[in-house]
């Protein structure tokens, strides 16, 4: 009987070492098949309690923004905007993203990137559960209390969602 090995991303040996209680849950995923609404399926909470993590560039300054958002929803770019206090705010290209945090889309974590960027979350966020964000590895995603993990990366929370 072999023991399946267990994963340890930068985002995970971070917890660990800051004694930050979490479990991973793994998923299946290809290059075609990246979206969060795949992963939704796969993991054992509901998608308004899974994020997806996003890297932004402000156009004022060209400061990098991290904001996570439940996965179905989609980012007003003013409401970010607004809430970072910069003029205008805009997704960095894809090209940029492994360069910029370390890691590769569909494997974005707020947690454990090369540096630490001012952290957003969406104010869905304030309720006391778990929630899904990626362990910085495609395939795995990070279970983790919503409050702690908003603590733990320093972050702001605002409402930065589109409207209907």
């Amino acid at each position: 009987m072999s023991k399946k090995k267990k994963i340890k991303t930068n985002a995970l040996r971070l917890l660990d070492r800051d004694h930050i209680p979490y479990r991973v849950e793994e998923y299946e995923y290809d290059d075609e098949h990246l979206s969060g609404e795949h992963i939704i399926d796969q993991v054992s909470l509901e998608a308004p309690d899974i994020y997806k993590t996003l890297v932004l560039q402000a156009d004022d300054d060209h400061q990098y923004l991290v904001c996570c958002i439940p996965v179905l929803e989609s980012i007003d770019l003013k409401k970010l905007a607004k809430l970072s206090g910069h003029k205008k705010v805009e997704m960095i290209h894809m090209k940029d993203l492994l360069n910029t945090t370390g890691y590769i889309r569909g494997g974005c974590s707020p947690v454990g990137m090369k540096k630490q960027f001012p952290t957003y979350f969406d104010a869905t966020i304030t309720k006391n559960r778990e929630i899904a964000l990626s362990a910085g590895k495609r395939g795995y995603q990070m279970i983790v209390n919503s409050l702690t993990i908003v603590d733990y990366t320093k972050a702001t929370v605002g409402d930065v969602l589109k409207e209907d």
